[in-house]
């Protein structure tokens, strides 16, 4: 089991106590810090497979707070990782450093020019909220990524995200304009374009030692850059010479902010990021095209993206299904399907001329009575059902992830990109590797650009990681074949790290790592990300290793529906209470909780009102599924549910049942607190509050006619 005490304990006898750093912290800093185990296991993983428990925790309550954090941890030798809502896929935001929190606080707007369609954000600031400020301005910030209501700009700049309409609005590294920095050394940095460098200044000399660097291996950057515009692996080195088919500055300029965009947090902690914005479309379509069969979908992709769609996404059988067993969405979906369909593709036109908008739906049509599809179309012309299908699409990972048992659709390989002339081929061949395994994979997202979301569903408690290893060795082979990007769009983190060197070949991770040298030199920068990584199936990061265990329970509830196994190919669950947990189902319910952060959104539902006040991990759905997760697989002592983390986590809970709609993977709160409440009084009995309560004698209120 992966130990919050011994997971990693090579990096604390390198460094002072950390009672000691805690101190020091606290003393100096006006934010919050925070050592404390449960706060550490709570911040050890992501929405990736990986679990690396942190030094610690740090919440700035401003700029200078996050200098001093960062002035204190070079004194002790601490790395440091810069983390936003922890939606990272890869494992990007997870390592054995001391993590600066920004999102509580360092969440302004900072400066704004409407008419240069340019705004200055603090990193912390969340995509929603930030499209809401814009909103009545006529602009949005257009990297409309699948989380958007609860990642963070620094977060997306770190990982240079995409989004649903990439195809027309480029990537995070398309939209960037600056980013003002705190380097290693503690200095700070604007980066911008390069021909506004002052003379002699720091970034121009960084700008003249990166062109060196780029320059001396143009050729090998030339030969091995992937010509997709989903291209996120590595460093953007060929910001002087760019490979991506959408330039990064519309006027060729060369910024060095482009080179940080994407750089995972490993050469510098943004303080501020200045953003290119765009108009806010005032009319969409949209067209849901039903196929017979997911080959067809894939085919005829690259068809349709000649109509000049702003969006072209994908909606797989799986997804399908998952969905109609959802409550809230299933009549959503269901006015978008003609039969039974086994993939639908979303092709939304967007602009200013609704007429326009409407043409181009009809020649979607058209397109498809052409190709031997009439009538597969659906048209969605009005706003509200549009938002709502977009927002099933939007929940695509968590809806994934709803599935019961131990195996789940797995992270590593679902975002590689191919030219969309060999999609279909592509995505055929790598359907024939997953059976193979005896698996099936789940497919959604960014057909469009030739970026599929495709997860093999595979248990990491038993035989996952070997399946992982050769499945990605296949799936590495089929990109190279097809001349792609390996990683297309969630980064590189643990989980692609050790492909970099695939992809771009050594000479150019040698330079990569110059870069690197360049930057931090002695490597504090969230370490082990983009160069000199980890392997993928290092069993010592993984969250559900093989040694992975919980404590023997007996649940008050019946959680029997949980306790279940699933044939990943056929599909097929075994009867309640089958599935061999040692509590009975209620550690596998814990566990449907895959850490999306999906209950971090303010903008709409009900999910969650305490985190919503105090903005805190502990009091978030997710931070105490994290809770009940580790004490339930004892990694947080052997008081089980009956011990203070669980109630500390769970005291503010007000059991509104908010999670269980909202959640798509359906995590009930409310019953879990139920649980821990009735372990906690079995070994600690009843406070003095619960006993008066329930002895208070009856009274008049009791006899009304309810």
């Amino acid at each position: 089991m992966t130990s919050l005490t011994n997971q990693h304990p090579s990096r604390d006898a390198k460094i002072k106590p950390l009672g000691e750093l805690a101190g020091r912290l606290s003393r100096e800093m006006a934010g919050e810090v925070l050592f404390d185990r449960a706060t550490r296991g709570r911040y050890s993983t992501d929405a990736s497979i990986y679990q690396v428990t942190p030094v610690g925790v740090v919440i700035p309550r401003n700029q200078e707070d996050l200098k001093i954090a960062l002035d204190i941890a070079r004194d002790a030798k601490v790395p440091i990782l810069a983390r936003g809502a922890g939606t990272s896929q890869c494992g990007q935001t997870v390592g054995e450093a001391l993590v600066i929190d920004t999102t509580r606080w360092l969440n302004q707007v900072i400066e704004f020019d409407a008419e240069a369609r340019t705004v200055v954000v603090e990193p912390g600031i969340v995509l929603d909220h930030l499209n809401a400020w814009l909103k009545p301005h006529g602009l949005w910030y257009p990297v409309d990524v699948s989380t958007s209501a609860q990642c963070t700009i620094g977060g997306m700049a770190g990982n240079n995200s995409c989004g649903s309409r990439s195809i027309y609005y480029g990537n995070m590294v398309h939209n960037v304009l600056g980013v003002d920095a705190l380097l290693a050394d503690g200095s700070a940095a604007s980066f911008g374009f390069v021909d506004r460098f002052a003379e002699g200044s720091r970034e121009q000399r960084l700008a003249k030692q990166v062109r060196a660097i780029a320059e001396r291996v143009g050729p090998e950057i030339r030969d091995h850059f992937p010509k997709v515009l989903r291209r996120v692996g590595g460093y953007n080195l060929d910001l002087f010479d760019c490979q991506n088919p959408m330039p990064y500055d519309p006027d060729g300029r060369t910024n060095l902010a482009h080179l940080l965009v994407g750089s995972e947090g490993t050469l510098g902690v943004s303080q501020r990021i200045k953003l290119r914005l765009s108009p806010l479309p005032e009319q969409k379509v949209l067209g849901v095209v039903n196929f017979p069969t997911f080959y067809q979908a894939m085919d005829f992709t690259q068809h349709i993206v000649k109509l000049g769609p702003t969006a072209v996404e994908l909606v797989d059988r799986t997804m399908i299904e998952l969905s109609l067993e959802n409550p809230a969405f299933r009549p959503v979906i269901e006015k978008a399907l003609i039969g039974k369909p086994e993939a639908i593709l979303l092709v939304e036109f967007a602009g200013h001329d609704h007429a326009k908008q409407l043409e181009a739906l009809r020649g979607l049509n058209e397109l498809l009575g052409d190709l031997g599809l009439p009538g597969s179309v659906v048209d969605m012309p009005e706003a509200a059902e549009q938002k709502a299908l977009w927002n099933v699409r939007k929940a695509g990972l968590n809806i994934m992830m709803s599935m019961k048992g131990d195996g789940k659709p797995v992270s590593f390989i679902e975002d590689c990109a191919v030219p969309l002339e060999h999609l279909a081929e592509y995505t055929n061949k790598l359907t024939e590797v997953f059976n193979r395994y005896g698996t099936e994979g789940t497919w959604y997202a960014h057909a469009g650009v030739g970026t599929l979301h495709v997860r093999p569903i595979l248990d990491m408690r038993r035989d996952g990681a070997e399946k992982m290893r050769e499945i990605a060795e296949l799936a590495s082979a089929l990109v190279r074949e097809y001349k792609g990007a390996y990683s297309g769009e969630h980064g590189d983190g643990i989980c692609r790290g050790e492909w970099v060197a695939w992809q771009f070949g050594e000479t150019v991770n040698n330079a990569f790592r110059e870069i690197k040298q360049l930057f931090d030199p002695e490597n504090l920068f969230n370490p082990g990300k983009i160069v000199d990584t980890p392997k993928m199936d290092d069993e010592r990061y993984f969250r559900f290793p093989k040694s992975y265990t919980t404590i023997p329970l007996t649940p008050v509830f019946d959680w029997s529906a949980w306790n279940v196994k699933r044939d990943p190919l056929t599909g097929e669950q075994t009867p309640p209470g089958t599935g061999g947990d040692a509590t009975h189902g209620l550690a596998m319910a814990v566990e449907m909780c895959n850490n999306n952060g999906h209950c971090r959104k303010f903008d709409a539902g009900t999910m969650c009102p305490s985190f919503r006040v105090t903005k805190d991990e502990q009091h978030l759905t997710r931070g105490r599924a994290n809770t009940l997760r580790l004490v339930l697989s004892g990694q947080l002592g052997d008081e089980g549910l009956a011990g203070d983390d669980v109630k500390e986590a769970l005291d503010l809970c007000v059991s509104c049942k908010g999670c269980k709609r909202d959640c798509p993977t359906g995590v009930d709160m409310a019953k879990f607190k139920i649980e821990a409440r009735t372990a906690r009084a079995r070994v600690k009995g009843l406070s003095l509050r619960d006993r008066m309560v329930g002895e208070m004698p009856p009274g008049p209120v009791s006899f009304l006619p309810w």
